[in-house]
Parts: structure tokens; C-alpha cells; sequence
């Protein structure tokens, strides 16, 4: 269910290490495969088939649904967890004809990471901040070295210590106190996103008693001895709460600072870059409200920008002596204004960048001399530069016809220099430092890809799609070079289209196992996300999500009558909300894909939307809707995957979740299994796989993940008749 992703820094340092020492160099051939009969056995086993206890649902003005499997959701019950086994045991022995396959698979997805790989170093308040990898470990050490490179290094946080022992282990990010003396750091090892904070002194290499749960966010303030962070509600998992912790103080003498009692909203920390303030957005979709901080005087109260109002949007940064606010006031796609810090306002609010019809404006950051924003246009991400001054600007040319530009981390204030990243689905991620005054460009790092992986190689597209309703929906799409468009390649798939999340054009390292193998990959830029602006957003969500799905169809539909690929070879992908997508557009069109991969799907809509206790519900009624209106509860009813599944043949299916994941809980994709076993009329392999230890995103660790991709991979080369990862050059 709910996806937004962690915003943590660390997590873009984590790089996108890249491709293959120990299987041949990649050829510049056009690889096919010569498509025979699955050799996957369906039958090698007698698939589980849980207890059915049929459970009456009725709302309150009469409606009935029952649901015979409601009972999975008792997570500590001993059935359920022997079921979900069963499923393990059952996926394993259809998959036994792959086994080798995806041994081999595993080896070639790692080969392609240069194991003793380092993030680009940047420089913040006296030290430079490396987070790198040593070969044949699972996880990353977080380092720094004082004033410059050749400086002794200093590990702040191994992540391997931190994880021995333990089946899982998130990283949550480090912040460094203003002394550059104290370090304080998180780590989940549940898999269910409950952080907790740890304290050390780095001036003596010894951890402080300190430990306290967090929800995610922690920063210090100016004063070196004090803590802000926020909470969840142990049951919602709702960020709720802001709170003070002073060093050498117990957790239970933490001061509350800010309680956010509606339950559809969450309690959001942070800082500015200038580190002057604090900011709590309480915020949910387009309804949010900012307070704010002295980061000097952390024993103050914050004080409100503007109140809450329905739909009304913005966010704040501090520059010099004012409040930047980008918001939607009277601006679909937003604008930028400033007001005085001294007396911030609404009525205060002077426009800095006016509001343009064709362009989002997804962000920003400051510099002393200049602006930086990054912006959607034309379903493409940009950076655009402005100068303070004169307000001369530009935008950083990449000259691709489809791809994802970012601003990267750019932790100081008084520089010329920007750091931003560009990709595509052929190149690997570049970090680049971008003079914003004579425009020179300074490649620091191109995200290693080894075995001869070589760009030139492939090749991208960006084509529109012509909806049924007769709307333009981009898709983005990448091929080996040379490919022939006859209908015989074999392709992949993906989507999102939810929470306005818009799904760029990234390389992913891994999709070249696919490339290689003549697969055509493609990302279908449909409504529900923001590529097109916050309208692409608002005509994919509540009483307009069927949009999502249709235009996924349309998009798959595409690729076939366009003969990038033909229905018995074409394979969809989507996680958690595109799980859901997943489920749509399964029961909606089953015969245009060979197979379906669903990961951590949010497939049962209505029964888990109707229940506040389930954790992050209450957040989501603006994106699906409240099921105690009758009128949202009607149009969920019409694409809510579990409550669809009907009588009749489905593709083949891979479902993938994992036991502790909070966001989206286990047992929707454990149901909708169970019900889909007895109703599918076909006999196609339906596999069901839980990680027992992993979270919304998996399994932690960088090798481990592997494993599960090589499944996924091996499984669709299974059903295409390979077993031995055949390819002809």
C-alpha cells in the first residue's frame, strides 16, 4: 500500500554499482530466443490450498462481501506461517527445473558489481564523506576523512558489524553534530521500518549509552547536546510525533514537542540546508502545514507558517533571511515565492519562479549565488539553473531521447559548483560537478558496469501511445542495437502510476541479463504519477485510477501491434501500488501477457482501506478513496484485484511478498493466492513466494537481493522453454 520511498541521503550514496567480471564481454550481436514449451512443472507438487472461514463483510448501508480467507491476517497464528511455507516449498519444486538457471543467473547479476566500490566524495563542514564498499561484504561503511582525501579515514558506521548476526538489517542514515564530535545513526532490524537511533563519540571511538526508537528522521540541533526526532504509533505506524532528546537522558525524559492527532496525516522532520532551522511538515497528498524552528534555540516552540487547508500544498527552505515555499496556490504544477522569515505568512508571499502550465516543479535547492530546480516537462526530468542576481538561466543538457536527471547531493552554500546525476536505461548513473557560472561539467563517477558492458551497445526510445480516451501516455524503451521490431522478442514490462511517484528512465544493472537475452525492457509512464505534471496525477488516482490501468493495457497493447513483442512472450512487472496495477490489469486483460511478476501487491483494496488499524491506512483515503463513502467504496469495488478474481484462465504468475513488510501487509498478497488457486480454469504456474525476513523492498544486503531477482529472471526464462540460460548470438 503506502510506497514513498525513504528520503534518506545515504540511500543515494548506496550508488547503482554495475555489470559483469566473470561471464563473457557483452557482443554487440542481436541476440533471440528460440522460444519453446515452458520447463517449469506445475505439477511436481500438489499446490497448498488453506483452510477456507468464510467471513461476512457488510458495510453500513447493506452491501455484502465474503471473504473466505480473511483469517491469513493473524500473523502470530502457527497456520498461517506453516501455509506461507508450504508455498515456499511448492514454488521451490516447480522451479527445480531452473534450479542451475538461476544459480547461474545469481552469479551473473553479481559479477556485474565492482565489490570494492566508493560513492563520490563530498565535502560538508570540514570533512569529506565517503560511503563505500569492501569486497565480498553485504554492506556498505560510512567514512570520512578531515580537510582532504589524504587525511587518515575514519569509519563512522560499518554496516557489517551492525548487521552480524541479524537475518535483516536497514541502514537508516547518520547525522554528524555541528562540532563534528558526536555521531548518531540508525538501523531497522525488523523489516517492518521501526528504526532505532545509536549514539557515539568520535572523539574517543566509544558508543554513548543513548539508543532510542525513532520513526525515521533525527537531526541535531546547533547546540551539540540535543536530539529532534520523530515517532510512529506502535499500531497505525503513523508518524505522529516530534520530540526532544537531550544527550545522557534517558528516552522516557524526552520532551514531546509536537503531536499530530489527525489521522490521516503524518508528522514529517527536517532541517534546512542552512541548518538554521527545523521544519515539521504535517502533510498527507496536498493537504500540509509547516512549522518551524530555531535549530539555537531547540527548547523553543515552533511556530506555524500558514495553517492546514484542504488540497493546499507547500514546503519550505530557509535562503539568507528568507522562507522559500514552493506550493500549489493557484498553481497546479507549483510555483516558488519567498517571504521574510521574520513574519512568513501567506499574506507575506511574493512569487520567485510563476507558475507554468507545462511545467512541474518537483523541487529545489540554494545556493549563495543561485537557484537550482528540478522540473518534469514533457514526461522528462530536467535541471534548471538560475542565477540570483539577474535571474539569467539555463537548463543542463544531457542529449538523450529518454532518461532521469537529479539534482545530487550538494551539502554547501557558498559554491559555484553543482553536483547533479543523469542516466538512462543504457547508461549507467553519471555524477557530474556543473560550474552554474561558465557551464564546464567535471564527470566524477559513471556507476561501474563490468564484463564489458558498453552503452553503444543499445538503444533507447521514447514513444507516445495513444490512450482510448485519446490521451498521449509516454513509454520509454530499451533494446539491444540492431533489433528488428517482427514480434518475435521476448519483453518486459513495468509501471507504477500512484502517489504522484513519477517513474524515470533509470539504468538498472540487473535488466542487462534481459538485454543480453534479446529482451526489449519498457517503462510505461502512465497516469497516477507526476511525469506529465500533477494533473498526470490527479486523472490517475481516486474516482480516476482506472485510467492507471487502462493505460497500461493500451501501452502493452502497443508494443505488440507495433511487433516489439508478441502476447506470448511479453512479461509485466509491478511492486506494492504497481502490484496493485498488476492485479488491474490481470483480471482486466489475461490473455495480453505471458506472465505477470507481482511484488508486495496491494491487491486487496477494499477490506484493508476499511480497517484504520491496518498500518498507513488512514493516510491513503486521498489516493484510493474512504470506503465509508458509498461512492468511493463502489469505484474501488471495480478494480480492487481480490474482489474481481472470477471463474477463468489467468497468465502465469509469479507473487512475491514479504512477512514483515509494514506497508503493504502480507496477507493481501496470501489471499489473493489462496482465492486466485480456486478460481483460475487454466494451467498455467502460479508461485507464491515470502521472505521470511525481508521488508517492503525485500531482503537486505546487496548480494541477497540478487537472489531474488535471479528467481524472478530464471522464472520468466523457465516459461519461455530455457533452462540453461541459452543464448544465440
Amino acid at each position: 500500500m503506502f510506497t514513498k520511498q525513504s528520503s534518506l541521503a545515504i540511500a543515494t550514496l548506496l550508488i547503482l554499482l554495475s555489470s559483469c567480471q566473470n561471464t563473457p564481454p557483452s557482443s554487440n550481436a542481436v541476440p533471440s530466443i528460440n522460444v519453446k514449451p515452458s520447463v517449469l512443472k506445475p505439477d511436481a507438487a500438489t499446490p497448498p490450498h488453506p483452510e477456507q472461514k468464510p467471513k461476512e463483510l457488510t458495510t453500513a448501508w447493506g452491501d455484502k462481501r465474503t471473504d473466505e480467507y480473511y483469517w491469513l491476517n493473524e500473523r502470530d497464528n502457527p497456520a498461517v506461517k506453516a501455509y506461507l511455507e508450504a508455498e515456499n516449498s511448492y514454488a521451490d519444486a516447480v522451479l527445480a527445473p531452473v534450479k542451475g538457471m538461476r544459480e547461474k543467473l545469481f552469479e551473473e547479476l553479481k559479477s556485474r558489481i565492482k565489490e570494492d566500490d566508493q560513492s563520490v566524495p563530498y565535502f560538508k563542514n570540514g570533512y569529506w564523506y565517503i560511503f563505500r564498499f569492501e569486497k565480498g561484504k553485504e554492506y556498505g561503511i560510512a567514512t570520512r576523512r578531515k580537510g582532504d582525501m589524504n587525511a587518515p579515514e575514519e569509519i563512522l558506521v560499518d554496516i557489517n558489524a551492525l548487521a552480524a548476526g541479524k537475518e535483516y538489517c536497514q541502514f537508516g542514515g547518520f547525522q554528524v553534530s555541528p562540532d563534528n564530535r558526536l555521531l548518531a545513526y540508525s538501523a531497522d532490524f525488523t523489516g517492518r521500518n521501526l528504526f532505532k537511533v545509536y549514539l557515539k563519540d568520535l572523539s574517543t571511538g566509544k558508543d554513548l549509552e543513548d539508543s532510542f526508537d525513532i520513526g525515521g528522521a533525527f537531526f541535531w540541533a546547533n547546540d551539540n547536546k540535543t536530539l529532534l526526532y520523530d515517532t510512529k504509533d506502535k499500531t497505525t505506524l503513523r508518524n505522529d510525533k516530534i520530540w526532544r532528546h537531550q544527550i545522557g537522558t534517558p528516552q522516557s525524559q524526552d520532551v514531546l514537542m509536537y503531536h499530530e492527532k489527525d489521522e490521516t496525516q503524518y508528522a514529517y522532520l527536517g532541517k534546512s540546508k542552512s541548518d538554521q532551522f527545523f521544519f515539521i511538515n504535517s502533510a498527507y497528498t496536498q493537504t500540509v502545514e509547516v512549522h518551524y524552528l530555531d535549530a539555537n534555540n531547540p527548547s523553543g516552540n515552533f511556530k506555524l507558517v500558514k495553517p492546514r487547508e484542504k488540497d493546499f500544498f507547500y514546503d519550505v527552505e530557509h535562503w539568507n533571511d528568507k522562507f522559500l515555499i514552493r506550493t500549489n496556490w493557484q498553481a497546479k504544477n507549483f510555483r516558488l515565492m519567498e517571504a521574510p522569515v521574520s513574519n512568513p505568512g501567506k499574506e507575506n508571499w511574493k512569487d520567485v519562479l510563476p507558475h507554468r502550465e507545462d511545467v512541474l516543479l518537483d523541487g529545489f535547492t540554494v545556493f549563495k549565488d543561485h537557484l537550482v530546480t528540478a522540473e518534469h516537462k514533457g514526461g522528462l526530468s530536467q535541471v534548471h539553473v538560475i542565477r540570483w542576481a539577474d535571474k539569467a538561466d539555463h537548463y543542463i543538457e544531457v542529449g538523450e531521447p529518454t532518461y532521469a536527471c537529479f539534482i545530487d547531493n550538494n551539502p554547501e552554500f557558498n559554491t559555484q559548483t553543482l553536483r547533479y546525476g543523469f542516466t538512462s536505461m543504457k547508461t549507467p548513473a553519471t555524477i557530474v560537478d556543473y560550474n552554474m557560472e561558465t557551464r564546464a561539467k567535471e564527470v566524477k563517477k559513471v556507476a561501474p558496469v563490468l564484463g564489458g558492458y558498453d552503452p553503444a551497445n543499445y538503444e533507447t526510445e521514447y514513444v507516445w501511445v495513444n490512450a482510448r480516451d485519446g490521451v498521449k501516455v509516454p513509454m520509454s524503451l530499451v533494446y539491444k542495437k540492431g533489433f528488428v521490431k517482427n514480434g518475435s522478442a521476448p519483453c518486459h514490462i513495468t509501471g507504477y502510476g500512484s502517489y504522484g511517484s513519477s517513474y524515470d528512465p533509470y539504468f538498472n544493472r540487473d535488466q542487462v541479463s534481459l538485454l543480453d537475452r534479446g529482451f526489449v525492457v519498457a517503462i510505461a509512464h502512465i497516469r497516477g504519477g507526476m511525469e506529465m505534471g500533477y494533473q498526470w496525477y490527479e486523472n490517475g488516482k481516486m474516482m480516476n485510477k482506472l485510467n492507471t490501468f487502462t493505460d497500461f493495457i493500451d501501452c502493452a497493447d502497443y508494443l505488440v501491434h507495433a511487433q516489439y513483442t508478441s502476447s506470448d512472450r511479453m512479461f509485466a512487472e509491478g511492486r506494492s501500488a504497481g502490484g496493485l496495477l498488476m492485479g488491474a490489469v490481470t483480471n482486466m486483460r489475461p490473455t495480453l501477457f505471458k506472465g505477470i511478476i507481482s511484488g508486495v501487491p496491494f491487491v486487496d483494496v477494499l477490506t484493508t482501506m476499511s480497517d484504520p488499524t491496518i498500518p498507513l491506512t488512514t493516510g491513503e483515503y486521498t489516493e484510493w478513496g474512504n470506503p465509508a463513502n458509498r461512492a468511493e467504496y463502489e469505484y474501488m469495488k471495480q478494480y480492487s484485484p481480490y474482489d474481481n478474481l472470477v471463474r477463468k484462465d489467468y497468465p502465469n504468475m509469479l507473487v512475491l511478498t514479504s512477512f514483515a513488510d509494514s506497508q503493504v501487509q502480507y496477507f493481501e498478497p496470501a489471499k489473493y493466492v489462496a482465492r486466485l488457486r480456486d478460481l483460475k480454469t487454466d494451467k498455467n504456474v502460479l508461485l507464491f513466494k515470502t521472505n521470511m525476513s525481508g521488508s517492503h523492498g525485500g531482503a537486505s544486503g546487496r548480494f541477497k537481493r540478487l537472489e531474488e531477482r535471479a528467481l524472478e529472471y530464471a522464472w520468466m526464462m523457465g516459461l519461455l522453454g530455457q533452462d540453461g540460460g541459452e543464448m544465440k548470438q
